[in-house]
């Protein structure tokens, strides 16, 4: 099977290519993005060595569904996915924070906590918590948006106080952040899934606010199996998730977690195929439909090259 891990195209108009952890986004004549989701896996801020076939496809699907179904909420940037693994969309100028809602008390913000810090991104925790709980109502702890390294947490005061964010655009970025997240918690219930947590992204076009990037996806979200959540909360037991969190915990296991001279554990390609069936689970979870691989048996660059340029030719 063939993983994407690194595209260099030259699409008529193109004036810029960002290559991100996983994305890499086209500037089409500073009026459109052509986001091309790889097969590139990153974890702790670190892009691990081997690619893992299908999962690009996986995240564009799935986050071109939940662009479609909260574009009622706030507009998006998307415009079309004329490829499995494309989005072409609006440019926008991003915001440079990301805005993450937790509604259990999980992954960092759950090691933060068991650290002894009862305080995040200057939001006050209530004391006694066990991990995976739910909190009274979602909480938003937004992070820096780093081009290169570790995103850090950051307040909603300090955001303002800096100039990140006006103030008048921060509380609408939260509103819009709470509102998704309350959309994607419904529909995950649909589908029998907890919606843990959440990262959103939003950059401003023509002076509008537009969601961008990536929504919902198990590489910007986590979720937990609704049945026998409650069951494994009373009994101390680890919960089932639906998330790249599965990664992590092989790289913690084998001695990783991004610091300064750790080592990636090899990525065998039974550890690679392994990868690959879990997001296809993901998707199918997630979405309630049977994943389609796209045709294994074309050459996948030129697909993209060629669905990409009739797209565009039609903008």
């Amino acid at each position: 099977m063939q993983a994407i891990v690194k595209t260099n195209y030259h699409f008529p108009k193109q004036k810029s290519l960002y290559v991100g952890k996983v994305r890499d986004v086209y500037n089409i004549d500073d009026k459109y993005m052509a986001m091309v989701v790889s097969d590139r896996i990153s974890a702790f801020d670190v892009v691990l060595p081997k690619g893992i076939p299908f999962k690009g496809q996986v995240l564009n699907q799935i986050a071109s569904k939940f662009l479609d179904a909260t574009s009622d909420i706030v507009p998006n940037w998307k415009l079309a996915t004329p490829d499995p693994m494309v989005t072409v969309g609006l440019k926008c100028e991003g915001f440079k924070v990301e805005m993450i809602v937790r509604g259990y008390l999980a992954g960092s913000a759950w090691r933060e906590y068991k650290a002894g810090n009862r305080t995040l991104c200057g939001i006050m925790l209530p004391e006694g918590m066990v991990e995976n709980q739910k909190f009274p109502t979602p909480i938003v702890t937004p992070t820096t948006k780093a081009d290169e390294g570790h995103d850090e947490n950051i307040s909603r005061e300090e955001i303002i106080r800096t100039g990140l964010v006006s103030e008048e655009d921060y509380n609408l970025l939260e509103n819009y952040s709470l509102a998704l997240f309350q959309r994607g918690t419904e529909i995950a219930a649909q589908k029998g899934l907890i919606l843990v947590d959440t990262k959103y992204e939003f950059g401003k076009h023509d002076g509008k606010i537009y969601l961008i990037d990536e929504i919902h996806t198990p590489d910007s979200s986590r979720y937990f199996y609704k049945e026998g959540y409650e069951e494994r909360q009373a009994k101390g037991e680890r919960q089932r998730q639906l998330s790249k969190e599965f990664v992590r915990e092989w790289l913690m296991e084998n001695g990783f977690q991004g610091r300064e001279g750790q080592k990636v554990p090899e990525m065998t390609p039974e550890i690679v195929n392994s990868i690959t069936d879990r997001y296809i689970e993901l998707y199918e979870h997630i979405t309630g439909e049977k994943f389609v691989k796209a045709d294994e048996c074309t050459d996948i660059e030129a697909r993209i090259e060629k669905n990409v340029t009739d797209c565009l030719a039609k903008l």
